[in-house]
């Protein structure tokens, strides 16, 4: 509360100040409300500027100097080379403004990488924000389940894309190969999506390493620089990754972790999808892709049974389940229902034929044949719906 009125104390002295003065050479109420303008503007680049780490300050400050002192060189070579008069002094000043906003910009950006702890004092206590920042690799980018756990808001802070990843991915969109062609462009989509994400800040760094050849080798080097983790699904790269020190996140793991627990002596249904390799075995899969193997499945191909899960083995690749169907319980899921053989006396003159009708049993239908011999009338059987 005492922020906001200083802050409006400050809007109102300007705007004061303005109407007294009048330095604009406009009437009084006018200059004031210019005045109160400046005023708000300079409070809300303020209110910005509580956001920004003592690192980017120091480097936008930095930069802004050293962008000025190059302002003031061109500003000579312009004053020797055009004659005295309007156009001079508007490059001069068009030279002084961009130079001061290129290096005040530039300046920021770079600021991270100033390693202010070294210096100790006051600075040693600054947050270091590289170790929160996550580098992501070609591989996790073309798969795009990333792009799924950011929206959901599981996934926030620094995302740092290397310029050698854009590059290896730009090689795969434009690649001759329709299949890794349409890879590629799914990964430029995938980092749109992730441009888009309020609870991302997306960076693309330049930092490259020429001595070192393999992206997998530059990923795991630019992340002992800026102390992050590396956001993978390659898992050659994260067995190597983590023997160097080199905090991993494997998506893939994370979509292991995220499966349903199943215990032995569970049941559950399956859709035989084909056969499996051990004899008599059958081979089904989970709405999230796991791998289900049943015994005994083989002649149920095509058809949803209920199993019992015998065992569940997990590995890196991901998850099996083992089942066994249970003949004398699917006999009784897949049978049809029973039929019984009830008399029926036919007409005179009539013997009886059997007719299906739509899929409920059979029923006497009246055909006009020669009538039985009379001795022989017998009561026929023929069969309905059991009750």
């Amino acid at each position: 509360m005492d922020l906001v009125l200083i802050r409006f104390l400050f809007v109102l002295i300007v705007s004061a100040t303005c109407f007294l003065i009048e330095p604009f050479g406009l009437p009084s109420k006018l200059d004031g409300g210019v005045g109160a303008v400046i005023g708000l503007a300079i409070v809300l680049f303020e209110w910005k500027l509580r956001r920004v780490t003592l690192r980017r300050l120091i480097g936008a400050a930095i930069g802004s100097v050293l962008g000025i002192l190059g302002a003031y060189l061109f500003a000579l070579v312009i004053r020797n080379s055009i004659a005295p008069g309007h156009t001079q002094s508007f490059l001069q000043i068009l030279v002084m403004l961009l130079m001061a906003y290129v290096g005040l910009v530039v300046g920021g950006n770079k600021g991270d990488l100033l390693n202010l702890s070294a210096l100790g004092g006051v600075f040693g206590g600054e947050k270091q924000p590289k170790k929160s920042c996550k580098i992501l690799d070609t591989s996790v980018i073309i798969d795009g389940r990333i792009a799924d756990i950011a929206e959901t808001g599981f996934l926030d802070g620094l995302i740092v894309i290397p310029q050698f990843v854009l590059r290896e991915l730009q090689l795969v969109a434009d690649s001759a190969d329709s299949l890794k062609r349409n890879r590629g462009r799914r990964g430029l989509d995938i980092l749109q999506r992730l441009q888009k994400s309020a609870n991302l800040q997306i960076q693309i760094v330049e930092d490259d390493f020429p001595a070192v050849r393999e992206v997998d080798l530059k990923l795991i080097e630019l992340a002992k620089l800026y102390e992050g983790k590396i956001i993978t699904n390659d898992f050659n790269l994260n067995k190597v990754a983590q023997l160097q020190g080199v905090e991993v996140l494997n998506i893939n793991e994370l979509a292991n972790s995220l499966k349903p627990i199943v215990l032995p002596g569970e049941t559950m249904k399956v859709f035989i999808l084909k056969e499996g390799k051990e004899y008599n075995q059958g081979v089904a899969y989970l709405d999230d892709g796991t791998m289900v193997v049943v015994d005994n499945a083989r002649k149920m191909i095509g058809k949803t049974i209920d199993i019992s899960v015998t065992s569940v083995l997990q590995t890196t690749a991901g998850k099996m389940i083992f089942g066994k169907w249970d003949e004398r319980g699917g006999s009784r899921f897949e049978s049809r229902p029973h039929v019984a053989a009830v008399p029926v006396v036919p007409a005179v003159g009539a013997v009886p034929i059997v007719a299906p009708v739509a899929g409920v049993g059979q029923v006497p239908v009246a055909s006009p044949l020669p009538p039985p011999d009379p001795k022989k009338d017998q009561p026929v059987m023929v069969e309905r719906p059991a009750e």
